[in-house]
């Protein structure tokens, strides 16, 4: 005969209640009883039927988060954090990985929705706000903005990191700044403007030539430097649109057989987990990732709890610069 979640609680002395919260690692139940309950459930080989509670209570406890990227660090911490504050929860993550396709994200979303999560968190593809206008589930955006969308959002100032970054390699004395830019997204876009602001600023020419396709990965990144590398003169300093173009961008300075950063300064953005002990620690502006999660998370869980629908909610996260051995000319002192 199956076991039921009464037969759990009526062994212990507990209610049923107390054994469902326990068997989702609801904050309010304390350790030693969840200790019980999941000793107990072991022993009697229980699984919770989720089909017959979703049945029951309208949620699946199921959050879907739709990124562009799994192979990027970025969204594997957007991803823990994410976990790190539903579980308490009871939340569980679904995750879909689009490969920075807007169809295919449409097409996830919907399936996502069909099997009836709860929520979901997305870091879009989408050039416009067509295909998530209709969505009725309650959603978060997390480091892409979407254009003509007012929804919830969790990021950081693009246009901070890309000021920042550009900044940086100014005062270790670059005068040619090249930039990888990224693919038609807000983030880009905002960097974009970020690394003008400061060529500006140090009135220093901002030149078309020094501006060249990027892309989001280190093979395109590696490419594109390779086609900066052409120029004469040549960039003395790269801001790349993240660590993997800024990676592609190293290998690239490398086999041309320049030094970094003393012939190319690079700096890149997102201070993924790995950067600090590659070959040439690389330099990189750091967006606060799992604070970004954890705040998406919050804002969403906030929004499934909530009777009626809330005012969209904007959290931005200032970006920090994070010096290494690539970009670091001089020291304070020099």
């Amino acid at each position: 005969m199956r076991v039921r979640m009464k037969d759990i609680a009526r062994d212990l002395g507990i209610s049923p209640m107390t054994v469902s919260k326990a068997l989702r690692n609801h904050k309010d139940i304390g350790e030693e009883t969840k200790e019980r309950v999941l000793k107990r459930a072991a022993k009697l080989n229980y699984r919770l039927d989720w089909v017959a509670r979703s049945m029951v209570t309208g949620q699946t406890y199921l959050v879907g988060l739709v990124v562009p990227d799994l192979m990027q660090s970025f969204f594997a911490e957007i991803a823990t954090a994410l976990t790190a504050t539903l579980s308490p929860a009871g939340y569980h993550l679904v995750i879909s990985n689009t490969g920075e396709n807007s169809g295919q994200e449409a097409v996830d979303i919907d399936l996502l929705v069909s099997r009836k999560v709860d929520g979901l968190v997305i870091a879009s593809a989408q050039r416009t706000a067509k295909a998530l206008k209709t969505l009725k589930t309650p959603y978060v955006l997390i480091d892409r903005r979407v254009s003509g969308l007012d929804a919830n959002y969790v990021g950081t100032m693009d246009d901070a990191v890309g000021f920042l970054a550009t900044s940086h390699l100014i005062e270790q004395g670059c005068r040619r700044i090249a930039h990888l830019k990224g693919p038609a997204l807000s983030t880009a876009a905002g960097r974009l403007r970020g690394y003008r602001r400061a060529l500006q600023k140090h009135r220093l020419a901002v030149q078309d030539d020094l501006i060249l396709d990027g892309g989001h990965e280190d093979a395109s990144g590696y490419r594109a430097m390779q086609r900066s590398l052409s120029l004469r003169p040549r960039p003395d300093g790269v801001f790349c649109f993240n660590d993997p173009v800024a990676i592609g961008a190293m290998r690239a300075i490398l086999e041309a057989g320049l030094s970094i950063p003393h012939d190319i300064a690079v700096i890149g953005a997102a201070n993924i987990h790995y950067s600090d002990i590659l070959r040439i620690p690389l330099s990189t502006v750091d967006q606060g990732t799992m604070l970004m999660g954890t705040q998406a998370a919050r804002v969403l869980l906030a929004c499934m709890a909530a009777k009626k629908t809330l005012p969209p909610r904007q959290i931005i996260i200032p970006p920090r610069l994070v010096v290494r051995a690539s970009s670091q000319r001089y020291t304070s002192g020099g």
